[in-house]
């Protein structure tokens, strides 16, 4: 970019500061909900889901109280759904098969699909090498919302929106994310980074944690205990309700008319942003500091008194936030950080990083009381999913740039069963109503 053209998008910018900033007053004076919400946080209603239910309150007595959280999909709990597999069974394609037909598979069906995941697990001839090793980039987002977008080339029926090849599009791209996301990050290591190049064929015998796992390594190799807390983490971080940043996107484009591809870009668009899909990355960062500012990770007083500071703004970025500590829907708890707890705990005692461990049950112990002591609250504050999972994904080795593509590799099954669903059941496209406040001249 020319000095010319930043001097004159920097004027132009105090142009737009000028004309497009709207008096808050008037959000009040129209009833607006700004961001859908309420002034307590409560999604405005604006569509109907078989898919998931979120659950963060209950009527007793009469009225609204809030409880520990709850997720379910289709009708199942998502801890009972976890706890009811095996010790190392994995279980990302049975509960994908869940959320994509609304039923729990049979032994030959959950084979059966399998399969089809294992067979769709790669990509057209040359595409690793004319697309993603092609302008590599740090943002692994960004380089797998443009190999999606790239695919639609290699499909003949790319525009074809019917419900059965909309669906063969989604279950290709819940197969194919791994190697986009894992080939991407490669890409940028070796071009950028000056590391070392290795490309590794998926093995469709392994399961979608394993093969990101087993893509990842140079060597290949994984224990059965990493294997089983990375396919947990992608469980839990499957689906979320329809109301969430990225799914309501993938409804909103769907009710257009657009095709997967394009659904999917702009659902991977949307995670990225670090208020959603990235927020991970946020608490990793804010762990860094904490480290370097504290001594005794076992010591709650010094511990507290460096949160304090973080809160008050006077500490990390000076935001007053805590991240990982709050859920826009959640209250008392999460229920996908309660499930991960003890899954992050096993595999912190084979890492050997149970003092790592300690700073942060400390600060999941700590950290609500003092938020609820010094703001406003209006429901309870607890750890979300995002509080453990990057603390997980770094034990794990995976680096921080695939953090919010691991995300991505998980949301996509539960982006592809709303578009199914909005597909089947939508028949209006999703146009809310912006109230014009311009002064005409």
């Amino acid at each position: 970019m020319t000095q010319r053209m930043n001097d004159y998008v920097r004027l132009r910018e105090q142009l737009c500061r000028k004309n497009d900033t709207i008096n808050s007053r008037l959000y009040e004076e129209y009833g607006v909900n700004r961001g859908l919400r309420d002034e307590k946080g409560n999604g405005v209603l604006t569509g109907l889901t078989n898919i998931s239910k979120i659950v963060s309150s209950k009527i007793v007595d009469g009225k609204k109280a809030p409880c520990d959280g709850e997720l379910w999909y289709r009708g199942y709990r998502v801890e009972d759904l976890i706890n009811s597999l095996g010790a190392q069974e994995p279980g990302f394609e049975k509960v994908a098969y869940l959320l994509l037909f609304g039923e729990l598979p049979s032994e030959m069906e959950l084979t059966e699909f399998q399969e089809m995941i294992g067979e769709a697990r790669r990509l057209p001839t040359n595409f690793t090498r004319d697309v993603i090793m092609k302008a590599p980039s740090a943002d692994i987002m960004n380089t797998m919302t443009r190999s999606i977008l790239t695919l639609a080339s290699y499909d003949e029926k790319a525009m074809d929106t019917s419900v059965s090849n909309s669906l063969r599009q989604c279950i290709q791209l819940i197969s194919e994310f791994p190697l986009l996301a894992v080939y991407g990050y490669n890409a940028y290591n070796h071009y950028e980074k000056n590391g070392s190049m290795f490309i590794h064929n998926p093995d469709p015998g392994l399961s979608t944690a394993e093969n990101l796992l087993m893509l990842l390594r140079p060597d290949r190799k994984f224990s059965a205990t990493e294997a089983k807390v990375l396919d947990t983490a992608l469980i839990l971080h499957m689906e979320h309700g329809g109301g969430n940043n990225s799914t309501f996107t993938t409804r909103v484009v769907t009710s257009s008319g657009s095709d997967t591809y394009s659904t999917i870009a702009a659902a991977m668009s949307s995670l990225k942003g670090p208020r959603h899909g990235g927020a991970n990355i946020k608490v990793m960062e804010m762990m860094e500091d904490i480290r370097r500012n504290v001594r005794d990770y076992a010591d709650k007083d010094e511990v507290s008194f460096y949160l304090e500071k973080i809160i008050d703004k006077e500490a990390f970025d000076k935001k007053g936030l805590v991240y990982g500590m709050g859920h826009a829907v959640y209250s008392l708890s999460d229920p996908r950080e309660r499930v991960f707890k003890q899954y992050v705990e096993q595999l912190a005692a084979e890492k050997g990083r149970e003092r790592d461990l300690s700073l942060y049950e400390n600060i999941e112990e700590l950290a609500p009381k003092l938020i609820a002591q010094k703001r406003q609250i209006y429901k309870g504050v607890s750890p979300n999913v995002d509080f453990y999972s990057g603390f997980v994904y770094e034990m794990l080795g995976i680096p921080m740039e695939l953090y919010t593509a691991v995300f991505a590799v998980a949301r996509v099954v539960g982006w592809s069963a709303h578009r199914i669903e909005e597909l089947i059941c939508a028949d209006k496209i999703i146009r809310p109503a912006y109230m014009s406040v311009m002064e005409e001249k």
